[in-house]
């Protein structure tokens, strides 16, 4: 069974199979990086199990790859389309040529690419790990000249095959690290023969990447090239390169101790390296329009040159987005950041900067095309609700106008619709389709509306300001009530460097205005508010005025991919009712509004650990809480918190988690609904909730993944209508609902499909020791009375 699982069996005689290999003996050099020096890998296994699944692929793969069949099909692609397009050139058919050539050409590469690569199967697999001793060595050598390379001169690696398995063709490989006495670092200086180069690199010695009294290690001094290339090239050296940048080693200096010689070499035609000034600055903002009738315009303004055959865009705006300088030395730095700020502005879809050095002037060009003043987009899709198990449809459109006013204002209307599934309140009765629309109107300015002046907008454009002037209106008619919202706001946005993003809501003015459609649901909520719990309030027709500010720190792109180790933090906070306390709640007061009064916390941070090329771990904290200090001691009901998911903890359905160890009832037909009654959601004021999740690619497009998530709601209040539902520090620990699974996700490049099973583990709405439930799963028959149902969850994108 072992050799039949590993791929043994297709072993020829003599053959062993790579089975496992491992380093021992380092200290100071890293493991990982060691093992980045393996010239051969053993088969991809499943975690436990000794079964290589991607072996049988390659292998069955490889049974129906025959190369002559394959050659023979390009032979008749070419041939095929070869006649296709003399028939078109006959016909003087351009068009038609030119698309069958794209044709072609696209057939010729897949076909090409399976001769290459194998075929689908063989390269969703991969081939036997056969031994191969030459490989070995190879590693060997490699980790010889890594251990050089991290200081260990005298360090040595060797390596030991052990033979095991029944039939004696399987095979372990030990590597032993020898690292011995490593070399420090002593002493580091500059040899220049520039005075200025020598007194730059002495007045920015504190920001090097190696330091006296370290172990030796390549890739710092690396790292140190690096540096002090940028350094000379933010400080006027417009040709200066790496190249110009020799590190000479002197390892005899002393015992153990390496001298570090930093030496910048001369360039071949001159005695010294010049440092550039920028004469003049050119911006072209039509680069790539062609006009037949106009003839360009230039003008100066702010020591900027500007072309154009319009002039459409307002100066003194674009001058706060570029960081060049007449009469200030080259820099590359402000080179990128002119470069970035002028695409952060979303007007122009290709953006360069160059600098002409010829006649001993240096002119910065700057050269830009424009998008286009008008955008629409249109979406049309359907929305399952897994829970009711119903299809919506929904369609969504955006207009965008550039440029309003000449002063790269952005100008965005959104308009959506949507019939979603929606389960019903009552147990009683059937899912049912709600409707939704949506309409948005945003205008950017792309820089704050303050009074500054214009030299403080011109420092503040290095990041990225933005004033957002927005009003929206939402429209939502469920059976048991209809809801309208109508919204304005005011908000500054500013970005302090890569990954670093600010929101300040400066006014955030909402009215609420709501219809209860249903008796039962209207004596519901009477009945709630009977026993304390003010929900009722939240569907009272109001107004809801806050400002918050929020900041947001994404680390090496998250969320862009998953191949890197990155990370993501989120957190708010919102202050309600803040604009009633400035100017008084007479101004809004009336007998039929309601008002409220809130502060409002919330954490998010997400983190994502590649453990291989093919494996990634990722875990979620997240955190919220909310206190109303208003007359109804409520908050809006769109400012409560919520549990349960298929971004939250899985095993819940969507809003039917918590709050506490509160238990809403048990159905009448366990066997069918399961025991107990999630048909109303449960809102809270506090959030506690993370989650760990284990991904694996297994094939192709198609990864795997396993996960636990555990967290719950609570009041911060007591709540008569909800027994233990309010947070108590002694006891919430044993009132965090935890559940796994697994799931699917099917990874089409532009979308992310995602399907997640969730199984509860640990129920807080039960007691004692029923609370833990995971023993009672059987997943044939999943409802009963100890039981609760399997809840499927379908997604697009991660979790988290």
């Amino acid at each position: 069974m072992l050799s039949g699982c590993l791929g043994t069996r297709y072993l020829e005689k003599d053959e062993h199979l790579l089975y496992q290999q491992r380093i021992k003996g380092n200290k100071n050099v890293s493991t990982e990086s060691l093992e980045a020096q393996y010239q051969q890998k053993p088969n991809i296994r499943l975690p436990g199990f000794p079964f290589a699944p991607y072996v049988w692929f390659y292998r069955y793969g490889s049974k129906l790859y025959d190369t002559a069949e394959i050659r023979e099909q390009r032979k008749e692609v070419i041939a095929k389309y070869d006649q296709k397009i003399r028939e078109a050139k006959e016909e003087e058919k351009t068009r038609k040529e030119a698309k069958l050539l794209r044709k072609k050409n696209k057939k010729l590469a897949k076909i090409d690419k399976t001769l290459d690569e194998g075929n689908l199967l063989m390269r969703w697999g991969e081939p036997l790990a056969i031994l191969d001793s030459n490989k070995i060595e190879r590693t060997q050598e490699l980790m010889d000249i890594h251990l050089a390379s991290q200081g260990h001169f005298n360090g040595s690696a060797s390596y030991k095959v052990k033979v095991r398995g029944i039939r004696k063709n399987l095979t372990r490989v030990t590597y032993s690290i020898e690292e011995g006495t490593p070399w420090t670092i002593d002493t580091v200086f500059y040899k220049t023969g520039d005075e200025r180069i020598t007194r730059l690199l002495n007045e920015h010695k504190k920001e090097s990447d190696i330091e006296q009294g370290e172990i030796y290690n390549e890739d710092k001094l690396e790292a140190e090239r690096e540096r002090i290339n940028t350094l000379m090239q933010n400080n006027g050296y417009f040709d200066f390169s790496k190249l110009y940048i020799q590190l000479n080693i002197d390892t005899a200096w002393s015992s153990y101790g390496a001298a570090v010689q930093i030496e910048i070499l001369k360039p071949e035609t001159s005695k010294r390296h010049k440092v550039y000034t920028v004469d003049s600055i050119v911006f072209v903002t039509d680069a790539q329009v062609r006009s037949q009738i106009n003839k360009r315009q230039f003008y100066t303004e702010e020591g900027i040159t500007y072309g154009a055959y319009t002039k459409e865009y307002s100066p003194r705006i674009l001058r706060q987005r570029v960081f060049i300088n007449q009469g200030k030395v080259y820099s590359k730095k402000a080179t990128f950041d002119t470069q970035r700020q002028l695409a952060n502005l979303d007007h122009f879809k290709f953006i360069n900067v160059n600098y002409d050095t010829t006649g001993g002037m240096m002119i910065a060009n700057i050269f830009t095309s424009p998008l286009k003043k008008y955008q629409t987009t249109t979406e049309v899709g359907v929305n399952v609700n897994v829970n009711a198990g119903l299809p919506g449809p929904f369609i969504s459109t955006s207009f965008k106008n550039r440029n309003v006013f000449g002063g790269l204002e952005t100008l965005e209307l959104g308009l959506s619709a949507a019939l979603e599934g929606t389960p019903a309140f009552e147990a009683t009765d059937l899912p049912y389709r709600s409707q939704e629309l949506n309409a948005n109107l945003s205008l950017t300015f792309p820089q704050f509306i303050l009074p500054l002046s214009y030299q403080a907008k011109r420092r503040l454009g290095e990041i990225n300001p933005r004033t957002i002037l927005s009003a929206g209106y939402n429209y939502n008619n469920r059976r048991e009530y209809v809801r309208s919202n109508f919204t304005t706001n005011m908000q500054y946005r500013w970005q302090t460097r890569k990954g670093h993003l600010y929101a300040l809501t400066l006014t955030d003015l909402k009215f609420i205005d709501s219809r209860i459609n249903r008796d039962s649901f209207l004596e519901r909520l009477q009945a709630l508010e009977q026993q304390g719990n003010n929900l009722i309030d939240a569907f009272e027709p109001s107004i809801v005025s806050s400002m918050g500010i929020s900041a947001t720190y994404n680390y090496n792109s998250y969320g862009g991919t998953y191949k890197n180790r990155s990370a993501f933090w989120r957190i708010s906070v919102e202050s309600g009712g803040t604009t009633l306390n400035l100017i008084g709640e007479d101004f809004f007061r009336s007998d039929s509004l309601e008002t409220y009064r809130y502060l409002r916390v919330t954490s998010d941070y997400r983190k994502n650990i590649p453990i291989d090329k093919k494996m990634t771990i990722a875990y979620r904290i997240n955190f919220g809480t909310a206190w109303s200090y208003g007359d109804n001691k409520t908050l809006p009901y769109e400012k409560f918190f919520f549990a349960g998911g298929s971004n939250s903890i899985r095993a819940w359905r969507p809003r039917r988690l918590g709050p506490g160890s509160y238990n809403p009832g048990l159905n009448e037909n366990p066997e069918e609904d399961g025991l107990i009654d999630y048909s109303i959601e449960q809102q809270g004021s506090l959030l506690i909730e993370s989650s760990v999740e284990l991904r694996r690619n297994l094939i192709g497009f198609i990864e795997g993944a396993v996960f636990l998530d555990a967290g719950n709601i609570w009041t911060l209040r007591y709540d008569p209508s909800r027994p233990g539902s309010q947070f108590q520090p002694g006891s919430f620990l044993q009132e965090i609902a935890v559940g796994t699974g697994m799931g699917f996700r099917f990874d089409f490049s532009f979308l992310v499909l995602r399907l997640d099973v969730g199984i509860k583990v640990w129920d807080p709405a039960r007691t004692g020791s029923d609370r833990f439930v995971l023993d009672n799963f059987v997943l044939s028959k999943p409802y009963g009375a100890s039981r609760e149902p399997v809840v499927y969850n379908i997604g697009v994108g991660y979790p988290f």
